[in-house]
Parts: structure tokens; C-alpha cells; sequence
């Protein structure tokens, strides 16, 4: 597998859940690394913001495309820009939500939006991007797994499988492609200080400090992995 940065690689990306936290910073890297960007996320507002700070900074055409992944419409209508936007030769799947409490205090409304969003939308959004990119020569998808799905039994049951199908359809899918020009990474970060926590049920301020990385060295360190060609990257703490 080439070794190119990235940066090198001309197009635009589809950051998904780009409004915050590290959607947010994988679309101001991208854009620094010159790529133009289409931001999917449901807050209006947030992504316009972003959209025109990034304009500013970097130059790059930042479009802003509303969509709640949760949803079908939502996910079809991402999926048709993938399909149809041939200027489009990177996908970032970050999309997702988590959660902490055990499985026997959950609710399963909760669990099933969260197999929506971390499973499907994924998959029906990966699918709509895999042949697009080969048609056009190449492409790269990065899936937003967790180290969770290494270890299911660190956090909720729901959220730990659906990170461990992430790992595991994006195994079959470099498997399958690789020789068709599609790249595959998949980005299995720790404990990330974002607003996944809060969400989630457990603010990151109650996790111990030592083990909580920032959004921007997760997708640093992310992006420096895909740099050297790693299918498997696991951002990890800088040593003091």
C-alpha cells in the first residue's frame, strides 16, 4: 500500500458528524492538508460555522450538507452526494454515539438508535462510496471504530459490538478492494475528551486525566498512521 500522504491526494472529503469534537478536527486537517470538504452533522448552525472559519483559514470550498444519520432520509441523501459527487474521493465515517450503563439498565430504543447510527448509516454510507471511488480510479474510506470493540466489556455491551462490526466490516473491506484502489483505515482511538462523553452518560472530566486524549492528537495521530499506510491505527498518549 502506497505510503503518500495523504495531502497528496487530490479531492474532497465527506467528514460525517463534523460539527464538534473529531469530526471537527479531521475537517480543519483535511482542509490544512488541501482537501475541500462536504460537512455532514445535524447542528446547522455549528456547521455553518465551521464551514465559513475553514474558508477563512484555508482557503479550501467548504460545503455543508444537514443530515441526521439516525434517519433513513438522512442517510440517503448522503449517500446520493457519495454516489454523485465525483469531485469526492474521501469519506470519513465518524459519526456515532456511545454509551456507559450496563446492558440491564438500558433502554432499547436507545440501543437500536444506536445500531442505526454506528452500524447501518455506516454501512449503507461505506456501500455507496466504495464502488463510487473505484469507478473513479481510487479512494480512501476511514471508518471511527473504538478500542472498545477490542474490549466489549469496557463499556456498554451495544456500543462495544457495534465497534467491533466497524473493525470488522472494514477487514472485508480492504480485504475484498484493495486491489481496485480503495484505501481502508480503520481508527480505533481510547478515551477521546469530546462531547461522545457527555452524551454518552459519563462526562470525559470524571475519567482519569491520564488516559483522555484531545480530538486533535486523535486525529493527528490518525492521520499520521494512514500517512504510513496502516489498515489498523490506535491513537495513543504522547509520553510525558
Amino acid at each position: 500500500m502506497s505510503n503518500t500522504p495523504l495531502g497528496n491526494i487530490p479531492g474532497r472529503a465527506l467528514v460525517t458528524g463534523a460539527s464538534s469534537g473529531t469530526g471537527a478536527r479531521y475537517a480543519h486537517h483535511l482542509a490544512l492538508r488541501g482537501h475541500d470538504l462536504t460537512l455532514v452533522a445535524r447542528n446547522v448552525e455549528r456547521l455553518e460555522t465551521l464551514a465559513a472559519h475553514l474558508r477563512a483559514e484555508t482557503g479550501r470550498d467548504v460545503r455543508v450538507l444537514p443530515a441526521d444519520l439516525s434517519r433513513a432520509d438522512g442517510v440517503q441523501r448522503v449517500a446520493q452526494a457519495l454516489r454523485e459527487d465525483d469531485t469526492l474521493t474521501l469519506l470519513v465515517n465518524n459519526a456515532g454515539i456511545g454509551a456507559v450503563a450496563p446492558l440491564l439498565q438500558s433502554e432499547p430504543g436507545q440501543m437500536q438508535a444506536m445500531i442505526d447510527l454506528n452500524i447501518s448509516a455506516l454501512t449503507h454510507l461505506t456501500m455507496a462510496a466504495a464502488p463510487a471511488f473505484v469507478a473513479r480510479g481510487g479512494g480512501t474510506i476511514i471508518n471511527i471504530a473504538s478500542i472498545v470493540g477490542l474490549h466489549p466489556e469496557l463499556l456498554n455491551g451495544v456500543y462495544g459490538a457495534s465497534k467491533a462490526y466497524v473493525l470488522a466490516y472494514s477487514q472485508s473491506l480492504r480485504h475484498e478492494l484493495a486491489d481496485k484502489g480503495l484505501r481502508v483505515q480503520a481508527v480505533l482511538p481510547g478515551a477521546t475528551g469530546t462531547e461522545f462523553w457527555d452524551l454518552a452518560g459519563r462526562p470525559a472530566s470524571e475519567l482519569p486525566a491520564a488516559i483522555v486524549m484531545s480530538a486533535d492528537d486523535m486525529v493527528r495521530s490518525a492521520l499520521a498512521g494512514l500517512d504510513q499506510g496502516e489498515f489498523i491505527t490506535i491513537p495513543s498518549l504522547t509520553d510525558p
